[in-house]
């Protein structure tokens, strides 16, 4: 498993009984997950959040604030800063086991020792156009929220990327790509996010294991010449890091030579000492 062990101001206190018990700054949350099915007992630290996500039995859920300080903020994962404000979907805007993955690209783009250009599909709040840009990359960012583009937007400016090569698109990202393959616009590196469940342009209800294939095959086809990478997220149960790793292979291994890895992702809890699962990622690259 890799593990995102560098960050400084946020932190997975402990987990038990189907919840997770979070630092994020100096405001602590806490918020179910379903990955949590033991049940260690909860020490007194867990009475000291400040906010708790209740799960409604009819589905969605609301938070039981205890005493919030403010109803959004900032954290830090090295030259990045990002607004946290939890939602009424129990997320905060951010993933941070993604930072792992945001390393993994910087890392490539400060390496590749020439211009680059990145698209990120599925890209939420930003975390990966982000890490891309400031390692020096021009990024595509597409999401079809123009909610979440414009949280993007804002924790570029935070980090002092505003003026960075970002375009930022509100779009379907299916569609997206099909108009990038007819343009003849090309990129040297791919992230996609997408979420398990989601409902197509003409509100069609698709799960990501249905879908998954056809869309990696037509991104491939947006591809330069020359690429880096091509990584896939996923934090649906049913849609193993080897299934990502073989559909990676058989599409983009197959254009261009390059090696093809997947992994779980996940995050160091201080209590227990081990690590808690948050997703996985299945990884093309050069």
């Amino acid at each position: 498993m890799r593990t995102a062990k560098d960050w400084k101001q946020f932190e997975v206190i402990d987990t038990s009984g189907g919840e997770k018990l979070e630092r994020w700054g100096d405001v602590i949350l806490t918020r179910p997950d379903p990955q949590v099915i033991w049940n260690t007992p909860k020490g007194d630290v867990w009475r000291k959040t400040n906010a708790r996500y209740l799960r409604s039995s009819s589905g969605g859920g609301k938070w039981e604030i205890k005493n919030m300080p403010r109803d959004h903020w900032t954290i830090e994962y090295k030259q990045l800063r990002f607004k946290i404000s939890p939602t009424g979907f129990k997320h905060t805007g951010l993933f941070p086991e993604q930072a792992v993955n945001w390393d993994f690209m910087a890392d490539k783009i400060k390496n590749a020792g020439r211009e680059v250009s990145i698209l990120n599909l599925f890209a939420y709040t930003g975390g990966a156009t982000l890490a891309c840009a400031a390692a020096g990359a021009k990024v595509c960012h597409v999401d079809a929220s123009k909610g979440m583009v414009a949280w993007a937007r804002e924790n570029a400016q935070l980090s002092n990327l505003q003026d960075k090569p970002i375009r930022w698109i509100v779009d379907d990202c299916k569609k997206f790509v099909e108009r990038e393959i007819r343009r003849g616009n090309r990129y040297d590196g791919i992230v996609m996010d997408p979420p398990s469940y989601g409902r197509g342009p003409g509100g069609e209800v698709w799960k990501l294991e249905d879908s998954i294939y056809d869309l990696v095959e037509l991104c491939a086809q947006v591809l330069s010449d020359d690429p880096l990478f091509f990584l896939l997220n996923s934090y649906t149960t049913g849609l193993s890091p080897s299934v990502m790793e073989y559909i990676l292979g058989v599409t983009v291994g197959k254009q261009h030579k390059g090696k093809v890895s997947s992994s779980e992702i996940g995050l160091p809890v201080s209590q227990s000492g081990y690590v808690l699962p948050c997703g996985s990622t299945a990884i093309w690259e050069k």
